[in-house]
């Protein structure tokens, strides 16, 4: 299906360098961001202290926030949680108060607005556990990246697999640059947002190396910029319809989803955005700099030697 197609090639790859230095240049931003300011880890990470409380009706979430942050808890995350009538409040260390103290205070002033909430369950969460769960995020990550290495690797040609996975890297980088320079919440939520970009924009990038195999195989007589530009121009269609839908919905959580998926979908709409980009400017350009060739991709036919059956 295509809305449009372009008849002349866009010439991508002759604008490759100055593109890639400008990547180069946000990449090294992000980096910096990441080591002066840091992530503004939430309680998931840090530590802190979780209550389910139970609602007669439904409940309200921003009211229930409001009264929280009344206490001096900016960083609180109120959710519902299982139903309407449940909700999950999740609340950072506190210095000189106790989990218990904590717990109370909370109740006294949700009480004070709607008196038949009840406190279900309560726990401290140490630092302990967040250590845990940044430790399993990072193998998750890993492994994603030495997935997509390999699937990579053995679907196409290394060569791809490497510039394929520095574009993805690319991407991460930059989306954890954007939170640390606004210090923006990063919870489970966003990690799990960062791990679905990793596997969207390679299915981005999946999609123009077939293309570029295709080509090699149609066109023998193009150089390799061309047949990389004539791909990318021919996938244009269809990345306009994929990553348009799928920005309509990731735009849809940012606006009604909630504080919950808020910081979710933003991740997922700096991931698409800058996904794009790199498997155009980062992925093809790099795969063509660590010289992709027809060769790598299209075995050559080897020449039957006929005989007749003659014996010599």
């Amino acid at each position: 299906m295509e809305l449009f197609r372009i008849k002349k090639d866009i010439p991508f790859m002759r604008h490759a360098l100055i593109l890639n230095a400008i990547s180069v240049i946000t990449f090294a931003l992000a980096v910096f961001f990441l080591l002066h300011r840091g992530l503004h880890l939430s309680i998931e990470f840090t530590g802190g202290t979780v209550m389910e409380v139970t609602y007669s009706k439904a409940a309200d979430l921003d009211g229930i926030r409001k009264s929280v942050e009344t206490l001096g808890y900016a960083d609180n995350q109120v959710q519902s949680f299982g139903t309407a009538q449940d909700v999950m409040i999740r609340l950072p260390l506190k210095s000189g108060v106790t989990a218990a103290e904590q717990n109370s205070k909370v109740m006294a002033v949700l009480k004070a607005k709607d008196a038949e909430v009840v406190l279900k369950r309560a726990e401290f969460v140490g630092p302990q556990v967040g250590e845990e769960l940044a430790h399993d995020g990072l193998m998750a990550l890993a492994m994603v990246i030495f997935g997509i290495v390999v699937y990579l690797a053995l679907r196409f040609e290394w060569k791809f697999a490497v510039a394929a996975i520095i574009a993805n890297l690319h991407d991460v980088v930059i989306i954890l640059g954007f939170f640390a320079f606004f210090q923006w919440e990063f919870s489970l939520s966003v990690l799990a947002g960062v791990l679905a970009v990793l596997g969207y924009s390679v299915n981005e990038s999946v999609v123009i190396f077939d293309r570029i195999r295709e080509m090699f195989r149609k066109h023998r007589k193009m150089a390799v910029p061309q047949v990389i530009d004539h791909a990318i121009t021919s996938t244009i269609s269809r990345t306009v319809i994929t990553h348009g839908s799928t920005q309509i919905m990731v735009l849809s959580m940012m606006l009604f989803g909630g504080p919950a998926l808020h910081y979710f979908a933003v991740a997922l709409t700096i991931g698409i955005l800058f996904g794009i980009y790199s498997s155009v400017f980062v992925a093809a350009a790099i795969a063509m700099w660590l010289g992709i060739k027809r060769e790598d991709l299209v075995k050559p036919v080897k020449d039957k030697v006929e005989n007749d059956g003659a014996v010599v």
